[in-house]
């Protein structure tokens, strides 16, 4: 069989699970709903990842190898560095990543990162994932959990987002890399993966390729290229991931245990000549996404909205484009996305977004900061 292709600039068409093409249901709104945002952290070039902290202050991570406190509190609101940070490869793409806290963080007082990082084997960098506890302004106890190899000089497809499911296993995400031809498909290999891990780095004994000669054990799901949104669906606890595709084919995919989800193989989109990209046929067991972008909004950041301060959003998605610039709304029914509206149109480059525990949404965005959607 044909590698399955979309070549069209008409958005949003799905493949049925018996492979004809049909239209999807949900088309783009155009018009911008009636939301507006505040600055709340301003200056701050590529917020990639942000969480909350029990006393209400803010971790921020800076692409460029920053991790930035914000206390809303303190006058004028105190913006200050996190020092002790491990040694971060910044290069493209690449930098300090996303950010998140264990679940029973009061308790234990562990915070997750993802970075890119020098160690480990050949010359450049890849993903990696450390955890640390936060004492006086620095990072103390730092323990690398998992460390992808080899390393590139490449500047492309780091990842990478966070998650942590209500089972309490840390889900974590690798891009290929650039190297969709040996990465996505291949499990004794790192990138184009969706990682898990219990908590303290072990492998959990049910990972599906523990048992694989020369697998990667960590490995939960492959084929992949490049996963910049990740969260856990409130209501049936399954991890929700979108990813880059090339020009075009962005996608959304619910996580399974063992699933290949066909990049290089399956794909929405083409290659950035414009030219088809050629690969065997995808195999029955491959994975289709629940939706996907043509043309590409080239998505990042993620969340579910169950925040009553919001009700037009209440139980749907929002996802970031870069590429537009604005904050997309995807109404699900049934697990699949409907419809799509815009909000904050031309805000900027959407890096990441979370829900604050005040109920309120917040967003970071590239060359202007962390900002709050609220209505007009």
């Amino acid at each position: 069989m044909k590698t399955i292709q979309l070549y069209t600039i008409s958005l949003l068409f799905m493949v049925s699970a018996c492979g004809q093409q049909k239209r999807n249901k949900e088309s783009l709104d155009e018009k911008t709903l009636a939301f507006e945002y505040e600055l709340i952290v301003p200056d701050v070039n590529v917020p990639w990842g942000m969480v909350f902290l029990p006393d209400g202050s803010m971790l921020i991570t800076e692409r460029s190898g920053e991790l930035i406190h914000f206390n809303p509190e303190a006058s004028g609101g105190n913006k200050t560095k996190i020092e002790n940070l491990p040694e971060i490869y910044v290069r493209g793409q690449g930098g300090l990543m996303d950010i998140e806290l264990h679940p029973n963080y009061k308790k234990n007082g562990w915070i997750y990162l993802t970075y890119a990082s020098e160690a480990g084997e050949g010359e450049g960098g890849n993903t990696a994932l450390m955890r640390a506890k936060l004492k006086n302004g620095s990072l103390v106890q730092k323990e690398i959990l998992y460390k992808a190899e080899p390393n590139s000089t490449s500047g492309r497809h780091f990842g990478s987002r966070i998650e942590f499911d209500d089972k309490g296993y840390l889900f974590f995400t690798i891009g290929g890399r650039g190297k969709r031809e040996l990465n996505p498909q291949d499990i004794t290999r790192d990138g184009g993966k969706t990682y898990r891990l219990n908590d303290d780095g072990s492998i959990p004994q049910d990972n599906p390729f523990v048992d694989e000669p020369n697998a990667k054990k960590a490995i939960f799901a492959y084929g992949q290229r490049n996963q910049q949104g990740m969260a856990m669906h409130p209501e049936t606890g399954e991890i929700w991931i979108h990813e880059h595709g090339p020009m075009g084919g962005d996608e959304i995919n619910i996580i399974k245990k063992g699933g290949n989800y066909g990049w290089p193989i399956i794909t929405y989109g083409q290659n950035y000549s414009g030219t088809e990209i050629d690969y065997p046929g995808a195999e029955p067991e491959m994975i289709e996404p629940i939706h996907y972008w043509v043309p590409s909004i080239a998505p990042s950041g993620m969340v579910f909205v169950t925040s009553e301060k919001y009700p037009h959003l209440q139980g749907n998605l929002l996802v970031g484009s870069l590429k537009f610039q604005y904050l997309e709304h995807d109404v699900l029914e049934n697990g699949k996305v409907v419809k799509r509206e815009k909000l904050l149109e031309d805000i900027g480059r959407v890096r990441s977004i979370v829900q604050g525990p005040d109920g309120f949404i917040y967003i970071g965005v590239e060359s202007l900061g962390v900002v709050r959607l609220v209505k007009k």
